[in-house]
């Protein structure tokens, strides 16, 4: 096995628990990464407000990768890379989502924009990424602004069956993915968690062979399908395992810091 000496992280049903929390053997376990001289750094469908409150806690210095990593933002959340859905795109995104029935959030580099305050996973954003919503009539304003677009349901087969409907119709001008499976996110076109992996291991100096992804849900295949070793977490579906080299424990169970004492572990043998 080639010697890791960088590990991307996704952030909800990753390093997180159900309920947003970040455990201390989750923390822990980064500090262990940092001592060996491991590069660590996250990679998220939120925005950059809502991955903040992990950079003190993780003690990342690296740039992360909101926006499932169509952004690359520093530390501080300065942006250090920015890309935009072409407004053609993010318009087709918002008839079709509006067609489907679903609820529809508009996001810019520092907003995220409703229309319906009271929407189902309003409330479970609120907690997720310590901010509010702005509540508008129109997107119009906006658009041209947009970094993500997201259509939310209770409805997960709804949003399953979408998926690929969604990105046929948008066909390179957008990327459509789950980040959830209440989530169906749109982000710019030839963007996604593998592009950061790419970019970050070029930043950090390494080749791909030399990163170590973790993830659960079908946005975080691409950034497994480019890096040495990538494990799926034990509450991924089993889609999304058969991308991953390896399998790790839910994150109820500990599943990230497992995994990277895997890494830890197998290092010391190379």
């Amino acid at each position: 096995m080639t010697r890791i000496a960088l590990v991307v992280s996704d952030v909800d049903g990753t390093l997180l628990t159900k309920d947003k929390t970040l455990t201390e053997a989750s923390q822990a376990a980064v500090r262990r990464l940092h001592q060996a001289g491991i590069g660590f750094t996250i990679t998220s469908s939120r925005p950059a407000i809502g991955m903040r409150f992990l950079v003190e806690p993780l003690g990342i210095q690296l740039p992360v990768g909101p926006f499932n990593g169509s952004s690359i933002i520093d530390p501080s959340m300065n942006a250090v890379e920015q890309h935009l859905i072409p407004t053609s795109a993010v318009q087709k995104s918002l008839e079709l989502l509006s067609d489907y029935g679903v609820d529809i959030w508009l996001f810019t580099n520092d907003q995220w924009l409703t229309k319906h305050p009271d929407g189902p996973y309003v409330p479970n954003e609120k907690r997720a990424i310590k901010a509010d919503p702005t509540i508008v009539d129109d997107f119009t304003p906006y658009v041209s602004r947009a970094c993500k677009v997201v259509g939310s349901s209770h409805d997960f087969a709804l949003l399953a069956r979408r998926e690929p409907e969604m990105q046929k119709a948008l066909g390179t001008q957008a990327t459509a993915v789950r980040s959830q499976d209440y989530y169906l996110d749109i982000t710019p076109p030839g963007q996604n968690k593998g592009t950061f992996v790419q970019s970050m291991a070029q930043r950090f100096g390494v080749s791909t062979d030399e990163v170590a992804t973790i993830g659960d849900m079908h946005n975080d295949v691409a950034m497994f399908e480019v890096s040495g070793l990538s494990f799926a977490m034990g509450n991924a579906n089993d889609d999304v395992k058969k991308h991953a080299k390896r399998v790790t424990a839910t994150n109820e169970e500990d599943g990230f810091a497992k995994a990277m004492d895997v890494i830890l572990s197998e290092n010391q043998k190379t």
